[in-house]
């Protein structure tokens, strides 16, 4: 492990070439701020626009830029190759819109915090804030994160927000064994880091509601939920079987 970075901020990109400027433009402008050093790992996967072609033009223009390509779409499949592609000591996943404040990220390193495994970004916890959100968006994600705590990953309020953090050595551990490609992944990668002990924490983000999300509430909460019973029987068959 190159233990030299002490960042590693992972983009899942799945159809992203209008909004990948503006992301690189955040990035670029967050690395140059900062005195420690920073990798960022582009996934591109399944995209039908040019999303790959135009991470590797930004990857020729940054030296801290890599970029992967998996055939097949899927966020966990995406962010699942990020986690193990990265060198970071702390290994950071977002969204690609960054509907979180790109700065906050320092929230989820030292000095700001570092006695954690797996720290989560909050939409709920306090001092979180929500910006311009839909009521009826809001009552769905609470609905599905009341499943989510029912049927997977206890006590965390809220499980689906697109921002997390691991240390090294735990998301080598939770992604060696992690298998779900879909939405829920995340949720899989809290039930296996909660079944083996992990240290979870929320971390209270400003967040921001984006209307051009890529998320299809009824459609991707029905997936979701098929993704949780899978959850469950994939413990049952012994399929999350990591060495702490």
């Amino acid at each position: 492990m190159n233990t030299d970075v002490l960042l590693s901020i992972i983009l899942p990109a799945y159809n992203e070439e209008e909004r990948l400027p503006d992301c690189m433009e955040k990035v670029a402008g967050f690395i140059s701020r900062q005195n420690f050093p920073v990798e960022v790992l582009i996934i591109e996967n399944g995209s039908k626009d040019k999303t790959y072609e135009l991470a590797k033009k930004f990857a020729e223009k940054y030296d801290w830029l890599r970029v992967f390509r998996e055939e097949k779409p899927g966020k966990g499949r995406a962010v699942r190759r990020g986690m193990l592609e990265s060198h970071g000591q702390y290994r950071f996943f977002a969204d690609v819109d960054f509907s979180m404040p790109i700065d906050e990220i320092l929230h989820f390193l030292p000095p700001a915090l570092s006695n954690y495994d797996v720290a989560i970004g909050s939409r709920e916890g306090k001092g979180a804030i929500r910006y311009n959100e839909p009521p009826f968006r809001h009552f769905t994600g609470r609905v599905f994160n009341w499943i989510v705590r029912i049927m997977a990953v206890h006590k965390i309020q809220d499980t689906q927000c697109g921002f997390k953090c691991f240390r090294a050595d735990t998301a080598e551990k939770l992604f060696s064994v992690q298998l779900l490609d879909g939405w829920a992944f995340d949720a899989e990668v809290l039930f296996i880091a909660q079944h083996y002990g992990f240290k979870i924490i929320e971390v209270p983000v400003q967040w921001y509601y984006n209307g051009q999300s890529k998320i299809n509430v009824v459609k991707d909460s029905w997936r979701m939920f098929k993704e949780l019973i899978q959850i469950r029987k994939n413990y049952y068959k012994g399929r999350y079987q990591i060495q702490k």
